[in-house]
């Protein structure tokens, strides 16, 4: 990059980093937990499944297994890779509460979680397990109230967390998701084209710069789908995008994409 390239967006000085979303829908439990392996030896620089009750895709009723549950499981079975929720659904537990378990998860991990939250949006999972689905202005301000009760719990625990647990927020939206992102995360993760991406670092940079943060301290995610380094990497590079998850569901978890990127990865950070 060039040196303009980098005091125009601060955020590009972060190393590129692969993260691969193994989804954990139509398989079983075994079957994910060899891929999360599989993914490591690869070389991911984070696994991350989802927070979901049901499947998002293929058989609605299918095979799906608890986010934070298989986290702790993760914690054990891996040793390098950091691990996280993308994302956590703030709805579906007490803030203290999952303050407690990002915290002992943590522990398990030798502090490799990453806690990564979201307002919410799968009405089926809501109106399942008996939560109130709202609105989304409402499930938003929510979000923005449990993200300080997250933070004083910390403070409060006894051990504390290993290390600063690094916030991932999801979500686009300019007037309030981004305006948390501002003030809580260390990660934005986001999704769009290049053109999309740098439209949503602009307006977080401006909420940044409206409560005097460095927008250089958020590192910038997106999630790449199916999409190969060829088609995106370069261009939501150029845009400051420095972590790029690969999306894998079940049954088979292909992780050829994967190490694609993992490659890229490589060709990229060995540049700079």
């Amino acid at each position: 990059m060039t040196s303009t390239e980098s005091t125009a967006r601060p955020y590009s000085a972060f190393p590129v980093r692969i993260g691969v979303q193994v989804q954990p829908q139509h398989a079983e439990y075994a079957d994910i937990r060899r891929t999360v392996a599989a993914a490591e030896e690869i070389g991911v620089d984070v696994a991350f499944n989802w927070d979901h009750f049901y499947p998002l895709s293929g058989e609605p009723d299918g095979l799906h297994f608890e986010a934070w549950t298989m986290l702790a499981a993760w914690a054990e079975a891996t040793e390098r890779v950091e691990i996280g929720a993308l994302v956590t659904c703030n709805s579906y537990r007490n803030p203290d509460l999952l303050a407690d378990m990002a915290r002992t998860v943590d522990h398990i991990s030798d502090g490799r979680l990453i806690l990564g939250i979201g307002s919410g949006w799968f009405q089926r999972d809501y109106d399942e397990y008996g939560y109130e689905f709202g609105t989304a202005g409402g499930r938003l301000d929510a979000l923005g109230e449990a993200l300080p009760r997250i933070e004083q719990r910390w403070t409060k625990l006894n051990p504390k967390p290993t290390r600063d647990i690094p916030v991932l927020i999801g979500g686009g939206g300019e007037k309030k998701t981004l305006k948390l992102v501002a003030q809580h995360a260390n990660i934005w993760h986001g999704f769009g084209d290049a053109e999309t991406i740098a439209h949503k670092h602009d307006v977080l940079d401006g909420h940044c710069k409206t409560i005097g943060r460095d927008p250089g301290e958020i590192e910038r995610s997106a999630g790449v789908g199916d999409k190969t380094p060829e088609e995106l990497g370069k261009s939501l590079l150029d845009v400051g995008t420095r972590l790029f998850t690969i999306s894998t569901s079940g049954p088979d978890y292909d992780l050829g994409l994967v190490r694609d990127w993992v490659a890229w990865r490589d060709e990229v950070n060995g540049q700079v």
